[in-house]
């Protein structure tokens, strides 16, 4: 069955009240005649990208009006100049930048019916179909603006292969141990996982509607997906990217939030996920064997005392902070994160003792701390980090946590 038969079967069997009842029905009308058929009914993606806000962070509204009125080069999106006059097509620009009413629903059931073999990593060959004199010295060089992938030759410079990719792949691919599978997640949620050696993708599903990023584990078994639209983490199976389970993401009062940013801790056994909208960080374990009270304190650790029981696979622990967490930044021993707020607040956050240690980090550039990197300097471990906000690098001593340094750019970054 075509690709796109597939997609618009999993999508349109989704029911929900969506429409902004701000939205006079003209508009409405105006965009399922244009749009819906590929971008779907409810703005949920099809053969186009989600047209929701939070998929849209990264084009403007002023860009969205010159999108819909002169097509986007490369792609299947058409011009609609000669179709809509100014007024309408401000009109959807709005309207796809307004919040549904009611969240979408994107559960299990919805993302197992997303999910696409392209090809059987079992049946494709371990031996790359190129030639390069050191398969560890391949980088990818991911390309925004008609949304392909090109795979360079890192002694050459040259290109090896040019394929196209998800629409706005964001939070940077990852890798296999090996380095021949790498994963790229998209904004609307697609999950992709690219066998570099045969040149061809393996596997795709679609882990939620819009996605910050994932994470493969430190033993290259499961693949964990960090959303922002349904509030959720995602665990799939790294070989065919199958779910596993799906993680509400709710406090113990059943408030739900968004997930910042998710990134593995290999001496932990762990992946660590930073929450945009409960001042927590959860760390989840997905070793085979559980610590005994991992995902809670027990006050007898002898086996009569009827405490011990044994913990589900892939168990939770929740960490208290003072203050929403954006991104974060282990250290090199990976038992303290540093993290901060897009208020310029920063946290370090002792994943040991489970409580936050320094409150009173001062980063006012917004720190883009996932572009971090950590040295000896002096006798002593640094951490620099670009801002988002400011024209400079931090440098931050680890041992005080003060900044030490900033050091003056040509930009933020």
């Amino acid at each position: 069955m075509p690709f796109g038969i597939i997609l618009k079967t999993v999508l349109l069997g989704i029911t929900f009240a969506f429409t902004p009842a701000s939205f006079a029905e003209d508009v409405v009308e105006l965009y399922k005649d244009n749009c819906a058929e590929c971008h779907h009914a409810q703005r949920l993606g099809g053969m186009g990208p989600a047209l929701l806000p939070g998929n849209l962070k990264r084009l403007r509204n002023k860009a969205a009006v010159d999108v819909i009125t002169n097509g986007r080069v490369a792609t299947q999106m058409p011009a609609f100049a000669d179709k809509l006059s100014e007024v309408d097509i401000k009109a959807l620009a709005e309207y796809i930048y307004t919040p549904p009413e009611t969240l979408p629903v994107w559960g299990l059931d919805e993302i197992n019916a997303s999910h696409i073999i392209h090809n059987k990593a079992s049946d494709l060959p371990d031996k790359p179909v190129f030639e390069v004199d050191d398969l560890l010295n391949l980088f990818l060089v991911v390309e925004l603006g008609d949304h392909h992938v090109t795979l360079l030759d890192g002694d050459r410079m040259e290109p090896i292969h040019r394929f196209r990719s998800r629409f706005a792949l964001h939070g940077g691919p990852k890798y296999s141990a090996s380095g021949r599978f790498v994963y790229f997640a998209s904004r609307d949620g697609w999950i992709s996982k690219y066998d570099i050696y045969n040149l061809k993708l393996v596997a795709e599903i679609r882990a939620g509607i819009n996605t910050r990023n994932l994470a493969v584990s430190a033993d290259g078994r499961y693949v964990m997906v960090a959303n922002y639209l349904p509030h959720s983490l995602v665990l799939l199976d790294a070989i065919d990217l199958k779910p596993i389970k799906l993680f509400d993401v709710k406090d113990s009062n059943g408030n739900s939030s968004r997930v910042s940013a998710v990134y593995t801790a290999p001496p932990r056994n762990s992946f660590i996920a930073a929450l945009k909208d409960i001042p927590e960080v959860w760390q989840i374990y997905y070793g085979d064997d559980p610590p005994t009270g991992f995902a809670g304190w027990v006050h007898d650790y002898r086996p009569e005392s009827g405490e011990n029981l044994e913990p589900e696979p892939f168990p939770v622990r929740r960490i208290v902070v003072d203050d929403y967490l954006d991104d974060f930044f282990f250290d090199q021993d990976y038992v303290s994160i540093i993290g901060a707020s897009r208020e310029g607040k920063g946290q370090v956050v002792d994943l040991d003792v489970r409580r936050v240690i320094v409150n009173d980090l001062e980063l006012p550039g917004m720190p883009h701390l996932g572009s971090g990197i950590t040295w000896e300097y002096q006798g002593r471990t640094v951490l620099a980090t670009p801002n988002l906000k400011k024209a400079n690098v931090s440098v931050i001593d680890m041992e005080s946590w003060k900044v030490i340094k900033n050091i003056e750019t040509l930009g933020p970054g």
